[in-house]
């Protein structure tokens, strides 16, 4: 007896390969997003302290 055609659909969809290239440049951004905002987590206090000096030096 064969499948329902609901569950043969559902099988189609989750055999595809057609998305693939897009899910692993999502991925990859994604992977960028983090890498930047642990970047500037980490940097971020000496990157203020850095603009702070120099307006302090300006006498701003």
């Amino acid at each position: 007896m064969g499948l329902p055609s609901a569950v043969r659909r559902l099988l189609d969809l989750l055999t595809r390969d057609e998305g693939q290239g897009m899910v692993e440049y999502a991925l990859i951004l994604v992977l960028i997003a983090v890498v930047v905002i642990v970047v500037l987590i980490v940097l971020g206090n000496q990157v203020q302290n850095v603009f702070c000096n120099i307006s302090g030096g300006l006498g701003m």
